[in-house]
């Protein structure tokens, strides 16, 4: 495959997968001692990553789950943020500016905190009450984080009795690494087409539903804008016909991601009417790969997990068709701001 360390991969994927039963230990405890709630507080992508953990916690748990913004938080207040909340602050960097205030805040409050880092020496890594470390960099910190942040909704559910087959899911979870690699090979071929398709536009939409939206956004703001310089409109695609469907024309290219969850429907809407209006429809589906031993339950909550995997092959191929390095910058972590 091109530029990829298979080796580094597994390592990685399996390090994260390695974490679920201290999750667990960690969420039984916090439970145990009468958490009330369970903030999802990260920061810019790492913040989009945990949505889908806190999307199934709003849809199948009755335990409150709260997503808020950082930069927001340490000016203003949530009501609902307590002594009594679990707070699971993601950060690649453990340093990130916005993360690092807030938690000083929350100490004040007296919330327990999991930090799920790359690295410990950090200000996020000694600063949680539980620190969760595995090393990862921007290639592969998606998979990491979906999945690290999956275990705590699970979890969560557990203790509660919301979940009858937590064992069932968590052993298909760790099965996830070496099939996920697998769908990298086997997707290798497919890649550098998809690639010139982005390559091809400097204005796409993204959009994607249910829990594969937030890899839409992600992949809309943190790759295509931040490491490519390519202008993009990330919509949710329950939002796309309220607005957004006014821009489509001939000429427009719609970058589609379609997940296995309960929501597919909703990007189905936009697959059936956007080939009406553009020559540019593209439809990346997890439902094409492969995962022998996987459950559909499990492929419903590990879509955005896929598509992050495929996609990091995508933009392996893109960096080099646009001969722009994915490490690229002209103000992200190279001017105060």
């Amino acid at each position: 495959m091109l530029n990829f360390d298979e080796q580094r991969f597994l390592r990685i994927q399996s390090g994260a997968a390695g974490l679920a039963k201290r999750f667990d230990d960690v969420i039984a405890g916090c439970v145990a001692a009468g958490a009330e709630n369970v903030f999802f507080l990260g920061t810019g992508g790492a913040a989009i990553l945990m949505q889908p953990a806190f999307q199934l916690l709003q849809r199948k748990s009755r335990f409150p789950s709260f997503l808020d913004l950082t930069a927001e938080l340490v000016i203003s207040k949530s009501a609902n943020l307590t002594k009594k909340s679990i707070v699971v602050m993601p950060s690649l960097s453990g340093t990130t500016k916005e993360s690092v205030a807030l938690l000083a805040k929350i100490k004040e409050i007296g919330a327990t905190v999991l930090t799920l880092v790359g690295h410990e020496e950090t200000p996020l890594g000694k600063g949680g009450d539980h620190v969760f470390v595995n090393f990862a960099e921007d290639d592969t910190s998606c998979e990491s984080f979906y999945l690290q942040s999956l275990f705590i909704a699970l979890s969560i559910m557990k203790q509660r009795g919301e979940i009858t087959n937590y064992d069932q899911l968590i052993g298909e979870l760790h099965s996830l690494p070496k099939l996920l690699l697998e769908v990298k090979r086997t997707y290798e071929s497919k890649a550098e087409d998809f690639a010139k398709i982005l390559a091809g536009s400097d204005y796409h939409i993204v959009t994607g539903a249910g829990n594969a939206w937030p890899e839409a956004f992600y992949y809309g703001m943190c790759i295509l804008e931040e490491m490519q310089w390519i202008r993009t409109r990330p919509v949710h695609a329950s939002d796309f016909f309220h607005g957004t469907l006014e821009l489509v024309d001939k000429n427009v290219s719609v970058i589609l991601f379609k997940g296995e969850d309960e929501c597919r429907p909703v990007a189905d809407r936009v697959e059936n009417f956007a080939p009406n209006y553009t020559d540019k429809l593209a439809v990346l589906d997890t439902a094409g790969f492969e995962l022998p031993g996987i459950s559909p339950e499990v492929r419903g909550l590990i879509s955005p997990i896929l598509l992050a995997t495929v996609l990091e092959r995508i933009s392996a191929h893109l960096e080099i068709i646009r001969n722009h390095p994915l490490t690229t910058r002209r103000y992200y972590k190279r001017v105060a701001y």
